[in-house]
Formats: C-alpha cells, structure tokens, sequence
C-alpha cells in the first residue's frame, strides 16, 4: 500500500487519494473496508483524475494501487442498484466509463498497476488497462460482467489485444478467476511479485521510467496505445453501448439481489 503521509493532491474525494513522490503521482483507491469497490463517488473521481494529472506540468509517471488487501472489488452494490433503478444515472456511469478508459489510454505518461489484492470487474480493467502491470503473489483477475447479467464493457475490450480473441472470449465469457502466474503467461500482466516487495518494486520502475527521455516514451506509449484506441470508438463504443443496457435487465437485478443478499 502507498504511503498516505504525503498532501494529497488535485482537491478529490477520500475514496481517491493521489500523492506525490517527486515527478511520480501515486494515485490510490482508497475504500479499504469495502474493498475499494466503485460509489458514486469514486467512479466520478476516476473518470476525472486524468485530467489532473495530464495538466500536472511535474507529473511523470503513475502508479495505481488500492488501499488495504484489495486493489478493487468492482462495483460496489449499492451503486449499482441506484443505477438499476435510474436510467439517468445508467446513462451518466457509462459516460464515466468512457473517461476513466479513454483517460488511461490516452494519458501522455506511463501508468504502473500495483494490483496488491484481488482485482474485480471495473478494478480488473484498471489494471489491465495501465501499460505496466505488477501482481502481487497474493492477488489476482476477474472480470465477471457476464455472470452479473451485464454486458462486458469496460477494459474488457482490450484483452483480445493482449491475449488473442479466442483465449479473450473464454475468460471473458465464463469470468472465471485468473492467477497471478496465469495472467502473466496470458498477458494480461508484466510480472508477478512478493506482497511485501510491491510497491518497492513498482517505486523502482517508475523512477527507472522517469529517466527515460519524457518526449521519446510519451510517443511511444500513445503509438502503442493506437492499438487499442483505434477500439475506442468500434467495439469499446459497442461494448459501452451494451452494457448500459444490460445494467436495465431483469437479469442484472437478480445477480445484484442475489448479490447483496449473500452480503
């Protein structure tokens, strides 16, 4: 877990804590007790946090992790039972969606995964969404929209990218629990690391990257992000589209019921 005696930055909410060790934003999800599952508020604090951190002139580098022994749940219950009952705020997640996806792909400076827990649906994305992702020995993915009756959005959309389709539609279709060693060997992570050694480990990338030429890897990581942000607008955009009205199902409201009844 990041360290919190640093000011924390940009003015957001405590669910989203970033501090600064020297041009390194570490930005953490800090709902501990739940998990780290997404409100209402964090989720907004996600899709804006990029912006900050773009127009922070010193910043060089990200590293994203999670308070406590999760790096995040997902959705939290709660809040996605208020986006069943209300069709606006539907509309406004995956509006936030968007952003939180197109901000990490498209954010001019590296981003680190830290993933020092389980990391659960929109937690998953996050992850495999950063250019450089650490598990620690102790944690691992799962993306289970399907099994939630909803539509796979979200950085789902980047595995066939990183593993292949066929292997992207299994895991995908089934939201089956994947290992550390596992995701590794799949690529969905760079390497899988002591709990104890995370963020040291995660700390000592980002400073090696900090003395990287800033212009040479900020081009380089846009270039090999075309990859997957020539999606953003195809099958992202679908996926989003689905996915909004999946959260309206008779489906997705019994597995959140049934959800919160086990709770």
């Amino acid at each position: 877990m990041a360290s919190t005696d640093a000011e924390p930055l940009y003015g957001l909410p405590d669910d989203l804590v970033v501090t600064a060790e020297g041009p390194i934003r570490i930005v953490t999800l800090n709902r501990p007790d739940a998990l780290n599952g997404a409100t209402l508020v964090l989720h907004q604090a996600l899709a804006r946090v990029r912006t900050d951190i773009a127009e922070d002139a010193d910043a060089r580098v990200v590293i994203l992790t999670g308070s406590g022994n999760a790096f995040s749940a997902g959705g939290d219950f709660g809040y996605m039972q208020d986006n069943i009952d209300d069709a606006e705020m539907r509309r406004q997640t995956m509006l936030e969606a968007r952003a939180i996806v197109r901000g990490i792909v498209r954010l001019p400076i590296p981003v680190i995964a830290a993933v020092n827990g389980p990391a659960v649906g929109l937690g998953c994305s996050l992850a495999v969404l950063s250019d450089l992702v650490l598990l620690s020995d102790g944690s691992f993915l799962a993306d289970p929209h399907l099994r939630m009756g909803l539509v796979t959005g979200d950085g789902g959309m980047a595995w066939p990218a990183l593993m292949g389709l066929s292997r992207a539609k299994e895991y995908l279709f089934l939201g089956q629990k994947i290992l550390p060693d596992k995701a590794v060997e799949l690529g969905l992570a760079s390497r899988v690391v002591p709990a104890a050694d995370l963020m040291p480990e995660a700390m000592a990338l980002a400073n090696r990257l900090v003395k990287v030429p800033q212009a040479a890897l900020r081009d380089t990581k846009l270039g090999l992000n075309s990859y997957i942000g020539a999606q953003l607008e195809n099958a992202f955009e679908k996926a989003f589209q689905g996915e909004e009205a999946s959260m309206g199902s008779p489906e997705h409201a019994a597995a959140v019921a049934a959800a919160r009844t086990k709770s």
